[in-house]
């Protein structure tokens, strides 16, 4: 890769960083390209020019950041059962309170709405994927505790514990644990 090319990653990695910490703090609507394109040290031309407007950038950071969260659930998924949970708790640690403003967001980007989708399509497949060996055989039965399963690993149940309940999060470890344990067969 060409120095220019290197500098102009960096550049766009940037901007997507500087719009993912707004983001964390304004609501979509409140934010300005002119207040991104300042924390990034460019000009709101080079915003325009590389991702086509506010719009386009918020996509940018969805698609960066989706990525960055399938990444994270692989490598907690293939960890033993038991730690399973605890890499999902450090993951909603990390992402959980982003993820949940962007679907509290989803509707006001166009674009959004597909990928929000597709994020909710890979939680459900990482479910399955992840607790497959104890979920049951029969099919009517599989698919309830499945989709119980994917509600006790949501986020949004996450939140609940963490803030509502004000656990901890070992807590919040046990707690997710402790739901999901009459609803998967026991390890062989």
């Amino acid at each position: 890769m060409s120095a220019r090319a290197e500098s102009a990653g960096r550049t766009g990695e940037r901007i997507l960083d500087a719009m993912l910490a707004r983001f964390a703090g304004s609501p979509y609507e409140r934010i300005r390209l002119d207040d991104v394109a300042a924390d990034a040290e460019v000009t709101v031309q080079t915003v325009i020019r590389r991702f086509g407007g506010k719009s386009g950038l918020m996509v940018a950071v969805v698609e960066r950041e989706l990525a960055r969260i399938v990444e994270a659930r692989e490598v907690a998924g293939q960890a033993p059962p038991a730690s399973v949970l605890a890499a999902l708790v450090q993951h909603y640690e990390r992402s959980g309170a982003l993820i949940l403003k962007m679907y509290s967001e989803v509707s006001l980007v166009p674009g959004l709405p597909e990928i929000a989708a597709r994020g909710r399509a890979y939680h459900v497949d990482w479910c399955r994927r992840v607790f497959a060996d104890r979920l049951p055989r029969d099919e009517q039965l599989r698919q309830r505790r499945l989709a119980q399963v994917v509600a006790v690993c949501d986020a949004t149940t996450w939140r609940i514990l963490r803030e509502d309940g004000a656990l901890t999060p070992p807590e919040v470890e046990l707690a997710l644990a402790e739901l999901l344990d009459p609803v998967l067969d026991p390890l062989a």
